[in-house]
């Protein structure tokens, strides 16, 4: 399994605070009251306690992190890259009120939905991409939005997932 960075830090930053809560615990001798008589823990007491600690800290931790991923997978799976490009379809009709919209996610999976806006009628269409291509012949306006949604979003370079 793989942490990333953020994650280990917080558990060397817990580790870290319960070695020294374990510390101080096993040089003072910590006692406890119990019905008005000190019972004393010793040391393997104590740090038996820190090891259940940790433990619960550490399925915690794996929780979080399982959440992480599935959350993960459904942002890479949701619409983040838009591009929309209008333009005269027709030279008779002006206005650019034709339009080609690409809708994909991170995978540069999605639709790309076009518009054609003439003076008698409207016609439009959705074709599906994956990959940033489709199985349907593109018009260039169609090209031109797939090809600036994916340009869009681009991570910089390092990036961590």
């Amino acid at each position: 399994m793989t942490f990333s960075n953020d994650t280990l830090t917080l558990l060397v930053l817990i580790a870290l605070g319960l070695a020294v809560l374990a510390v101080l615990f096993s040089i003072t001798g910590s006692g406890r009251r119990v019905g008005g008589e000190a019972e004393v823990s010793t040391g393997e007491e104590a740090v038996g306690a820190l090891l259940e600690r940790i433990d619960d800290l550490e399925r915690s931790v794996r929780a979080l992190h399982s959440a992480d991923r599935r959350q993960q997978v459904l942002i890479d799976g949701s619409v983040r890259r838009v591009a929309l490009v209008r333009y005269d379809a027709f030279e008779d009709v002006g206005g650019r009120l034709s339009f080609s919209c690409a809708l994909l996610d991170d995978h540069g999976t999605g639709i790309v939905l076009t518009s054609i806006n003439g003076r008698q009628d409207t016609r439009v269409y959705a074709k599906p991409v994956v990959g940033g291509t489709s199985s349907h012949n593109l018009s260039l306006e169609e090209e031109e939005a797939i090809r600036q949604a994916m340009a869009e979003h681009k991570e910089p370079t390092g990036a961590q997932r």
